[in-house]
């Protein structure tokens, strides 16, 4: 659990942002979300690969369009 000392003239505010961050960097909310709800082992090995598929394919779409024509399309 990330823990914020208050320093010497510090608002609250700025001390409630901080620790907001820190439990942003812990992955605390991330994880929450995660366990929310029961998922099979099927289900999750399902997510991933999923999830690794479109990485590829995104990976492949990059490369056939090339670096100058990116750099076009940015704009």
């Amino acid at each position: 659990m990330p823990n914020v000392r208050i320093r010497e003239g510090e608002s609250v505010d700025s001390a409630m942002r901080r620790f907001k961050r820190a439990v942003e960097k812990a992955g605390i909310p991330k994880e929450l979300r995660r366990r929310e709800f029961y998922q099979k082992g099927s289900t999750i090995r399902k997510r991933k690969a999923a999830a690794a598929r479109k990485r590829h394919l995104k990976k492949l779409q990059r490369e056939q369009v090339g670096p100058r024509q990116q750099r076009e399309e940015r704009r």
